[in-house]
């Protein structure tokens, strides 16, 4: 008794400090439903097919140029503008330094994008299943929003974006379906949106997908988001980009002026400009994840899953007979971390990160021994 009675004093005694932690919070902290990401262990015992990194390491070019840049230097503040990534930027591109702005991650960017383009009280269009930071952005900086759903095949709906709106963004390929609009859609969705933003995030992109980068000259309402952490196996160093008209670009540069003007490291500059230059480091390996993913796609077909047409370094899958949150718990009790949703919609899908071939074969392997018992 007298031990029960030491646990119930300990209890009370955790609960009280957790509520006298929380009464120091905003009330805008105490309503926050953050952000969570994918499981990170610590050990190395998983495959981690659930955070959608790149299995192939980055560029060897980018990590000797990190490795030069740990230098003396380094006592001293980082270019606050990125000149010399941003002209790298803009030459791959085809663009102007004055259309590219450079960030600590596109997350960071994105942040940024919802106080320089939204508006309280002026409701943004974003797809009902999609990236799950828009809502939690929307909530922080107080933008109202719609959500626009997504068909039957998880594909976005065009003329759901032809409504009145305080800006639009979506990514593509979208997440987690990886599904992918093609630029005639996206050209529709701009000329029906002048007077706004059109934010198009394009974190996986160049995993099939076409970009609407070609587009930004012609649409000074467009802004084209990009990060080096997926193709460019960066995502530990965490650089992100933007590009569009200049003067979308000039709102940003005063949002993060305002905020902190040296947001991106010097070690960060260095990797993410010899990263961009090794273009054939750069094709080779996204055609390798490519491959798998596609060659993983079809044996999953055949196994009887679901499998969304993906243009991302993942699959979006379910299947018939099973439930998603079953098959999650036994991969992961058998090695293999994959991504489940328990949200409308999707609770019976899981998304898995485009591995190794070594990765994916294990992964089939258990996949196998689960459906067909």
């Amino acid at each position: 008794m007298k031990e029960n009675h030491l646990n119930v004093e300990l209890s009370v005694t955790e609960l009280q400090k957790e509520d006298m932690m929380s009464r120091y919070w905003s009330e805008l902290v105490k309503s926050l439903d953050p952000y969570v990401p994918g499981e990170q262990p610590r050990d190395k015992k998983y495959i981690k097919l659930n955070t959608n990194e790149n299995p192939y390491s980055p560029s060897p070019k980018a990590i000797d140029a990190i490795n030069k840049a740990a230098n003396e230097d380094l006592r001293l503040y980082p270019d606050f503008s990125c000149e010399e990534l941003r002209i790298t930027i803009a030459e791959y591109y085809n663009l102007e330094k004055e259309q590219i702005f450079a960030g600590n991650g596109s997350d960071e960017l994105l942040a940024f994008c919802f106080q320089a383009f939204f508006n309280p009280g002026n409701p943004i269009l974003f797809p009902d299943i999609t990236y799950t930071f828009y809502p939690v952005y929307s909530q922080i900086y107080k933008i109202d929003y719609r959500l626009i759903p997504l068909d039957d095949e998880f594909k976005i709906k065009v003329e759901g974006f032809f409504s009145e709106n305080g800006g639009i963004i979506f990514p593509n390929p979208n997440a987690p379906t990886g599904t992918c609009l093609q630029l005639e859609s996206i050209i529709e969705i701009l000329n029906h949106n002048k007077q706004n933003v059109v934010i198009v995030d394009e974190a996986y992109i160049d995993f099939g997908g076409e970009s609407a980068v070609k587009l930004i000259n012609e649409y000074p309402n467009l802004l084209v988001m990009q990060t080096l952490s997926k193709s460019r196996s960066l995502a530990g160093m965490r650089g992100g980009f933007a590009l569009g008209h200049k003067d979308l670009i000039e709102a940003l540069s005063r949002i993060k002026n305002s905020f902190n003007s040296y947001t991106v490291d010097r070690l960060a500059i260095a990797g993410a400009v010899a990263a961009i230059k090794d273009e054939s480091y750069f094709q080779a390996t996204r055609m390798k994840v490519i491959n798998t993913r596609e060659r993983v796609s079809s044996e999953l077909c055949n196994l009887g899953f679901m499998v969304s047409k993906s243009k991302a370094n993942f699959l979006f899958v379910r299947h018939p007979l099973f439930s998603g949150k079953d098959i999650f718990l036994e991969l992961r009790r058998k090695g293999i971390l994959v991504r489940h949703f328990n949200l409308p919609r999707i609770e019976e899908y899981l998304r898995i990160s485009i591995g190794t071939d070594a990765d994916m074969n294990k992964l089939l392997e258990v996949i196998k021994e689960i459906v067909m018992g």
